[in-house]
């Protein structure tokens, strides 16, 4: 059923395991849905590729946390569909300037090159997309998000959907009953994304190499 979403009604409901889309960018209409299976990263098995490891040994990118998520939200958007249309940009505007979305951004010589964004509420963090204008940018601030959410005391990084890209990743599927049973016990978690410093690169992938 076509819904008109206000911001308070999108975070009542993430709460209550759900989440809402367009069927493309031109839709005037959002949809809520409640998949059967429900995809996650493992905050505390993730696991860094050889790859990505060297990437961020390298410091190829200067990593950033919420300077520029309108500008990650409109990177995400920008492919032949997009299920982010005109009523999300407005309502992600007003959870970020109300501090419930945020963002991490990897940036090259002033450029912004990648990035992810979602929504946080308790210690559980809904990851909505991510975008990558060069090699590895997308999973270098993966990786940072990850860490990041792992310091500042999160449980839950939900994926929504687990696409072949994100399993490449490492992410993994549940049922929705174990969903929201971590969904449960994440929301009752404090955790604060804003807490933790940037980490180095070294810093970063000792957290990473000592729990994964």
């Amino acid at each position: 059923m076509a819904i008109k979403l206000t911001a308070r009604m999108l975070l009542s409901g993430y709460a209550q395991g759900i989440f809402p889309m367009a069927e493309s960018r031109d839709a005037p209409e959002l949809h809520w849905f409640d998949p059967q299976r429900r995809g996650i990263f493992d905050l505390q098995n993730f696991h860094i590729s050889r790859s990505l490891a060297k990437a961020i040994r390298r410091e190829t990118f200067t990593i950033r946390t919420d300077t520029a998520f309108r500008a990650v939200v409109e990177g995400c958007a920008e492919r032949p569909e997009t299920w982010i249309n005109g009523p999300l940009f407005d309502l992600y505007d007003e959870l970020f300037a109300a501090g419930f979305a945020h963002s991490v951004e990897t940036w090259q010589d002033g450029r912004l090159m990648g990035g992810i964004y979602g929504i946080t509420l308790g210690g559980a963090f809904f990851g909505e997309s991510m975008f990558s204008r060069a090699s590895n940018a997308s999973k270098v601030a993966l990786a940072y998000t990850v860490d990041r959410l792992r310091v500042a005391g999160f449980t839950l990084f939900d994926t929504q959907y687990l696409t072949p890209h994100l399993a490449s990743l490492g992410a993994t599927e549940i049922s929705r009953a174990e969903y929201r049973g971590r969904l449960a016990a994440a929301l009752a978690m404090d955790a604060d994304f804003t807490a933790p410093p940037i980490p180095d690169a070294y810093s970063i992938l000792q957290r990473m190499t000592q729990t994964s």
